[in-house]
């Protein structure tokens, strides 16, 4: 690498990364012969262990607690044509599993891409860089992208919260044609906009895609709550899935009005209602009319963004779980879902469950729900396994 910097690690702290991990802690290093404070943000690194053997080639940052991050066990450098293989090396798992061209593409270190997320809409993307790292390379990125997908525009949507802990500015911008207002997604049978210059995130969620696919056999003219709806993923593919009647709750009254605008797209409108409130407010009032529904979807945002906030959001899942559960219908169902990686799946099932026998009634675990197989997990990076929910059947003790 030619601006790569030697970065050499504490003897035996490279087990992790010789078992798979990616990272590398700032106490890892041996700054006593390669301080990080010769190092500048984002620099390209070749890391080695306390032998001076070579373990591979990243990217460093001298003031985060995440020293360094491994992105080539073979030690190539961080260029357009490394950039090109692991794209393709991506594509090529998109492609066997999905028909159409509507996926994240890139999940950071999952794709040995630390650091970079992108999302394809047709031929549109939208990428994110959410370390120093990758935005400082995003010029040769971005040249992959264009020889290996050749989109009509990519959108270099860098507002991700991660970036301030690497001392990077947001920006917004978009590289090839325009894009002007929403983009649309194909999920199933219904086409969506998503604002990929404005919106969450890149736009839409990808993740709850395959989830959705399996709640549609429970969805059978039943009437559907949707709490956190965001544009109406779960709301409108209930609809297009059998289900009766929809109400999507959001906060935000931006989101509410898309969920109205995709649901006229798709001709779900008179069927919909949607609601800009606060999902526990709208639960309140709705025990109060005595209102139900025979599923209610839970899928709201993380609760538990750090470790130290597991026992304040725990609670949080717990108290929404549970105000769900005293609005769904006699046989009802309860989709509970949460995007916390530092929640565990064994908690969330507990939350459930202890809200189920407060109300004295009895949860049936029918399903077990994870990311998509575009949001692939690594084995070795507990990190990446992030989403987790489970559909439950609610019934009187």
């Amino acid at each position: 690498m030619t601006d790569a910097l030697p970065l050499v690690l504490k003897k035996g702290e490279e087990r992790r990364l010789r078992a798979g991990h990616l990272w590398v802690f700032s106490n890892e290093v041996d700054v006593a012969r390669t301080p990080l404070t010769a190092l500048a943000p984002g620099q390209p690194v070749m890391l080695l262990d306390s032998a001076g053997k070579a373990l591979g080639s990243g990217y460093a940052h001298p003031n985060t607690l995440i020293a360094a991050r491994l992105v080539d066990r073979g030690g190539h450098p961080l260029d357009r044509s490394l950039f090109v293989h692991r794209l393709n090396v991506a594509l090529a798992l998109r492609e066997r599993r999905y028909a159409e061209p509507f996926y994240r593409l890139v999940f950071g270190e999952s794709d040995s891409l630390p650091g970079l997320t992108v999302d394809r809409f047709g031929e549109v993307l939208v990428a994110q860089a959410t370390t120093a790292g990758i935005d400082r390379l995003q010029a040769g990125i971005t040249d992959a992208l264009d020889k290996v997908l050749k989109p009509r525009s990519i959108v270099w949507k860098n507002d991700s919260g991660a970036r301030a802990i690497e001392g990077l500015a947001d920006e917004v911008r978009v590289v090839g044609m325009p894009v002007e207002g929403p983009v649309e997604v194909r999920e199933g049978p219904l086409r969506f906009a998503a604002d990929v210059l404005e919106g969450q995130k890149t736009g839409w969620f990808y993740d709850q895609r395959g989830n959705r696919d399996r709640l549609a056999p429970w969805l059978k003219d039943a009437a559907v709550l949707d709490l956190f709806s965001f544009a109406g993923g779960w709301g409108l593919r209930a609809l297009a899935d059998g289900a009766a009647s929809a109400d999507c709750v959001d906060i935000s009254a931006r989101a509410v009005e898309s969920v109205r605008a995709n649901a006229a797209r798709n001709g779900l409108a008179d069927r919909v209602a949607a609601h800009a409130a606060d999902a526990f407010d709208f639960l309140k009032a709705a025990r109060a009319e005595r209102r139900r529904w025979d599923v209610v979807v839970v899928d709201p945002p993380a609760f538990v963004k750090r470790k130290k906030d597991l026992k304040e959001g725990s609670l949080a899942y717990r108290r929404i779980f549970e105000a769900a559960m005293q609005v769904l219908s006699k046989d009802g169902l309860l989709v509970a879902c949460s995007c916390s990686h530092h929640f565990p799946r064994a908690a969330l099932l507990e939350a459930v469950q202890a809200g189920a026998r407060h109300l004295d009634r009895q949860a049936q675990l029918l399903e077990l729900l994870a990311q998509g197989p575009d949001h692939p997990v690594h084995p070795a990076i507990p990190e990446t396994e992030y989403l987790k929910g489970a559909i439950f059947r609610v019934l009187p003790a």
